[in-house]
């Protein structure tokens, strides 16, 4: 019988609509052509390149189409060799030079720090930073503005992206606009969505490679099964389940100081402080809040597994992509206090409802002794034994347990070797999937070894008391 089982779980139909692209580096995501273009170009006038650069180059040629996992159009290629382009970068790099020379001779008399020499720059060709850039660099803000030469010349060795997708960045200015393919997408998504009745096989299929950002909040909804298909029924589909979810508060939520819920309590707001910790957004009071609301009226209502470790994490997708649909500005440094109270409660309420769709269909997973992610674990083992037999052979050589470095994987859904960018991305997919957070899930994993198998076959010391995570990150270094 369980032979039988096992090979139903993985007779699956090769007929998937869309195609999977390339997710390229969990611990380094792709940069920014555009702010390395100068660089490369500069430093190959002057020497021949070295093996180094070439690798950034190829990565580049690379990231012209995943430049963003946010947008759309994720395989569309940016021109960004065109004359005007190379012009502009040309003069404002021997503009930029001149004024550096001369601030520079200035600084040597009197040192106090000049006005910003940014401003004679075009405002197409600034980039905006995102916090982590902000933060990682605070301390030589003032040499990076006074040289940006040296700012260039580090990036090669320091990419520093944001780790969320920011909606102020396809819409800065210089960003270019939409192309005829995502306008055609965009309108599909429209149509279906404002149908009678959704077509909810064909939105699956449409939202398999994307969900153009403008309508994934209620794509999401209806793909989660939290909203119906019938347009009539969604607005009060909304209210009443808002109110459910806030009439769950009322009736709950203060039970967090009885004595049997404050070891859940307690875990909970440890682990809310370390969701995310980079991000500002996630540091804010408020979201942290709403974070534990959310978390404690879940434990509460499924006492079979309660709250487990990992569970935060799931959150933060949801959250984010609500969040979206009410802020056309940087979404991981916004101030949540800007927002309506009526704002707040549908974000956090909507977040809630998925995020328990979600886990219904995942929930073994954090049942006593976790006994869905040991099977899903186990299918894991022997799908790679079955597509790569050669990675799986190279770890049973050096004993290296798929449990060591796949458990984190089930647990947490990759949100912590992906930055939460390309998890939403990757949840389009998951939610177009019947049963994509469970059996699909599994090929990104062994997707993630084949892609990374080199790596792997070379490395020879897996070191028997290395701990879990730190073999996570062997296992997820980019090539």
């Amino acid at each position: 019988m369980a032979a039988e089982n096992s090979k139903q779980f993985w007779k699956r139909s090769a007929k998937l609509p869309g195609s999977i692209q390339p997710v390229y580096g969990a611990q380094h995501p792709p940069l920014d052509p555009r702010l390395t273009k100068n660089f490369i170009k500069e430093r190959s006038k002057v020497n021949a390149v070295s093996l180094k650069n070439k690798k950034a180059s190829s990565f580049h040629e690379f990231a012209r189409n995943t430049s963003d996992a946010w947008d759309i159009g994720d395989d569309e290629e940016e021109d960004f060799s065109s004359p005007s382009f190379q012009t502009l970068n040309s003069k404002v790099a021997l503009a930029t030079a001149a004024q550096v020379l001369e601030n520079h001779s200035k600084l040597r008399v009197k040192p106090e720090r000049s006005q910003s020499t940014t401003s004679d720059v075009p405002a197409s060709y600034k980039v905006t930073k995102s916090s982590s850039d902000a933060q990682l660099s605070r301390n030589s803000s003032d040499s990076c503005l006074r040289n940006p030469l040296h700012k260039q010349q580090s990036l090669p060795l320091r990419p520093i992206i944001p780790l969320v997708a920011r909606i102020s960045d396809q819409n800065a200015s210089g960003a270019p606009p939409m192309t005829v393919r995502e306008k055609t997408r965009l309108e599909k998504f429209r149509q279906l969505l404002s149908s009678h009745n959704t077509d909810l096989d064909e939105l699956r299929k449409c939202s398999w490679p994307g969900v153009p950002r403008e309508v994934r909040p209620v794509t999401w909804r209806l793909l989660s099964g939290y909203l119906p298909a019938n347009t009539e029924r969604r607005k009060l589909t909304l209210q009443r389940k808002r109110e459910e979810y806030f009439g769950f508060i009322e009736q709950y939520y203060d039970s967090r100081n009885e004595e049997h819920h404050q070891d859940t309590y307690r875990q909970i707001h440890i682990d809310i402080p370390r969701t995310n910790p980079l991000i500002p957004l996630f540091q804010q009071p408020l979201v942290q809040e709403i974070f534990e609301r959310i978390l404690f009226i879940w434990a509460i209502r499924h006492p079979a597994s309660g709250y487990v470790q990992g569970i935060n994490d799931l959150v933060t997708p949801f959250f984010v992509v609500f969040l979206s649909e009410y802020v056309e500005e940087d979404v991981e440094n916004f101030d949540v206090t800007n927002l309506s109270q009526d704002m707040l409660r549908s974000i956090e309420a909507d977040s809630f409802w998925c995020m328990s769709k979600l886990l219904d269909g995942i929930q073994d997973n954090y049942t006593f002794a976790q006994p869905g992610i040991q099977k899903k674990v186990k299918a894991l083992e022997e799908l790679v034994s079955r597509i790569d037999e050669q990675v799986h052979n190279h770890f049973r050589r050096y004993e290296v347990e798929y449990l060591q470095f796949a458990f984190r994987w089930m647990n947490n859904l990759l949100m912590r070797e992906l930055p939460l960018r390309c998890t939403i991305r990757l949840w389009d997919t998951y939610q177009s999937e019947p049963e994509g957070f469970s059996h699909f899930h599994l090929y990104v994993c062994a997707a993630f070894l084949i892609k990374w198998r080199k790596e792997i076959l070379d490395e020879e010391d897996f070191q028997a008391g290395v701990s879990g995570s730190e073999n996570q990150q062997r296992l997820f270094k980019a090539s």
